[in-house]
């Protein structure tokens, strides 16, 4: 494979992960790794936590600056690809330079949505997203301010978290009648939501924002209960937009992500597909899941960089994800939608772990404050059995 270009269009945690795959599994071409942001690739999970809390700290980058020389890695930052033409095997970037492939990978990841009646009152409305998204917010949330975050995902929570522990005053605005609904069971949600409250944090759950008003220094939002939220600064999470275009406009099957099989291959062969921006069929039932977390990236990125080198890849793991709040950490694997959850520990002394089962039969878990079980949940997980609890 000496005289194969590999490009892979991305250089985030799935983009980077996929060239050090690459090189690890002896693959001897060139490979050219080109990003749309000017930073090197960069880990995100911290962006929302320790990166925002501490002025000192700096960007947690993937591999250090000699790793992309002495790997022989083209990395490319700041140089947006503006067209895809897989007939030619080719990329075209924004300066109107085409590059050649024999194999691509796409790993553009997502964008915040928009919130449009958030975003015309200009000045003071956040998302976080990207490593300069976090360095703006760096600025912005200060000790008495009055933060109103909307959306009460995990992105949502963590920052509300970060953000009563640097001193501002948080009120959490959410459309649905829970937090993290479409990622933590029903026993998890409600011991967040009273962590949060206990530390001073407001929610208003099953409200939707009518309107947005400024008024002078303050942001006024007008809720569908008539009442009024005002605040200093808006950070708003409510879901991401999957940067598709390209492979759209290239012909390739999208779905509001790129659509992939079992081995991150695309509807073209030679271009494959790793991290947010893609949607993967399940081998068996066919259906196309979307998984946005830091480990599902770095699982893609390896299993693409296997099969574009024409290797079996390895065998798909047990999803697994976690957040950090209140310096709890909380760790999930498995599925989050069981029929029962029974609970092993104490959720008041923040140390458990929670048990989801069908049929008795053990499908997902969730560990607080107990990493170092995580471990023996996965293995139990990715063989179910029946247990008893």
């Amino acid at each position: 494979m000496r005289d194969q270009t590999f490009i892979i269009v991305g250089a985030g945690q799935a983009g980077a992960m996929a060239a050090a795959t690459l090189r690890q599994q002896q693959f001897d071409g060139d490979i050219i790794l080109i990003g749309k942001e000017y930073h090197a690739p960069y880990e995100r999970p911290i962006l929302s936590k320790e990166y925002l809390m501490n002025p000192e700290e700096e960007p947690k980058y993937l591999f250090s600056e000699d790793f992309y020389l002495k790997n022989r890695i083209d990395l490319r930052m700041g140089q947006p690809v503006s067209r895809i033409i897989p007939a030619e095997h080719c990329v075209v970037l924004e300066d109107g330079n085409k590059l050649r492939y024999d194999k691509l990978l796409l790993a553009m990841g997502a964008r915040a949505k928009r919130f449009p009646l958030l975003d015309q009152l200009g000045e003071n409305v956040y998302t976080l997203r990207t490593l300069d998204d976090a360095q703006r917010l760096r600025q912005a949330v200060k000790e008495g301010k009055r933060v109103l975050i909307v959306g009460g995902g995990v992105i949502g929570l963590e920052l509300a978290a970060t953000s009563c522990e640097m001193g501002a005053n948080v009120t959490v605005i959410e459309q649905a009648d829970n937090i993290m609904g479409r990622c933590a069971p029903p026993l998890l949600q409600d011991y967040l939501l009273n962590r949060h409250q206990e530390k001073g944090v407001q929610f208003f759950l099953d409200i939707n924002i009518v309107s947005a008003q400024r008024q002078e220094n303050e942001l006024v939002l007008i809720l569908n209960t008539g009442e009024e939220v005002i605040g200093d600064i808006i950070i708003y999470g409510i879901g991401a937009e999957f940067r598709d275009k390209l492979a759209a406009d290239a012909g390739l099957v999208t779905n509001g992500g790129i659509v992939i099989d079992s081995c991150c291959q695309t509807s073209e062969p030679d271009i494959f597909a790793a991290g947010d921006v893609c949607l993967q069929k399940e081998p068996i039932t066919g259906d196309l899941q979307r998984r946005e977390t830091w480990e599902n990236a770095n699982r893609q990125a390896t299993i693409a960089a296997h099969a574009m080198m024409g290797l079996k890849p390895p065998q798909p793991s047990v999803p697994w994800f976690w957040t950090d709040q209140w310096g709890i950490n909380i760790q999930m694997v498995g599925k989050m939608q069981a029929e029962e959850w029974h609970i092993q520990g104490d959720l008041q002394s923040d140390k458990a772990i929670l048990l989801g089962t069908e049929n008795e039969v053990l499908v997902g878990a969730v560990a607080i404050n107990q990493g170092r079980e995580m471990r023996n949940l996965r293995k139990l997980l990715s063989n179910p059995m029946a247990i008893e609890v």
